[in-house]
């Protein structure tokens, strides 16, 4: 689906990706996290191809993105972080983009903005930003697009939205379609990806799809004083001490990603070294 090789990406004298390298599958919803200004916007640009690389290959479904082929922009959609709408009808937006992208399916917009609680019949300006981007998001999932790139996409949302967000999200996958979603707010997509991919400062810090995540690593409260020191990453709560470790006892834990992540920021090498093992 989705080729990233030996990428290189600078902007003018700051670079950002110095040989970064990739592969993403379609029948997936990926999560890509990190903190702002690591390089996720720009790497779904590259794949959206609205950046070009320095060097090295950029390949989506047998296309490179920055030729920008009508074969090629027709089955992909983005939903950047900051956009600009028309002021017009929801109506008009449909008639005159739509049009670009040939599975585009009325009733399944229809359906996506009455479950995020937008009228149709609403004028663009008239919304609040986190209406437009649950707007953005249904068109998106309407257009059935091979690619979908949801770049902070929880940003301005509330927290019922946040909740329906990932209700639409996991009913839109199917085993055609790729969708990859940048995001530092982590919690938001809890129950929702397959696959974690971390970027800090243009590199990939770790990716593991969540399965596997589940069955190598162990999220629990622990009153263990000693394992508490051992342990990858805790923090304390009200019942003791929460912890990321190594799962000894090979039973299948909930990943917590807000915990994962901190933990592969502040001791990326001993958890990547559970997966190497």
């Amino acid at each position: 689906m989705i080729s990233i090789k030996d990428l290189h990406f600078s902007y003018k004298k700051k670079k950002v990706f110095t040989g970064l390298s990739l592969e993403l599958n379609s029948g997936h919803i990926y999560g890509l996290l990190g903190k702002n200004g690591t390089g996720k916007s720009t790497l779904l640009r590259n794949m959206a191809g609205m950046l070009f690389p320095d060097r090295g290959s950029v390949n989506v479904n047998g296309h490179i993105p920055c030729k920008r082929e009508p074969a090629f922009l027709n089955d992909v959609f983005m939903v950047a972080e900051e956009f600009h709408l028309p002021n017009v009808p929801i109506s008009f937006l449909i008639k005159y983009l739509a049009p670009f992208y040939p599975r585009f399916n009325q009733e399944q917009f229809s359906r996506y903005v009455r479950e995020f609680e937008i009228p149709e019949d609403s004028t663009l300006q008239n919304m609040s930003y986190g209406q437009k981007k649950k707007v953005l998001i249904s068109f998106g999932l309407a257009t059935n697009t091979s690619l979908l790139l949801l770049d902070e996409p929880t940003n301005g949302l509330d927290i019922m939205s946040k909740s329906q967000f990932r209700k639409v999200m996991a009913g839109a996958l199917d085993d055609q379609k790729c969708i990859v979603i940048s995001t530092h707010q982590v919690k938001d997509l809890e129950n929702l990806i397959d696959r974690i991919t971390i970027i800090d400062e243009g590199t990939i810090l770790f990716d593991q799809d969540i399965e596997r995540i589940s069955k190598k690593l162990s999220f629990r409260i622990s009153y263990d004083q000693a394992e508490v020191k051992d342990s990858f990453y805790h923090e304390g709560s009200l019942k003791g001490s929460v912890i990321v470790t190594e799962n000894m006892e090979y039973e299948e834990s909930k990943v917590d990603l807000e915990l994962l992540y901190k933990a592969i920021v502040t001791n990326g090498h001993k958890v990547q070294a559970v997966f190497n093992s």
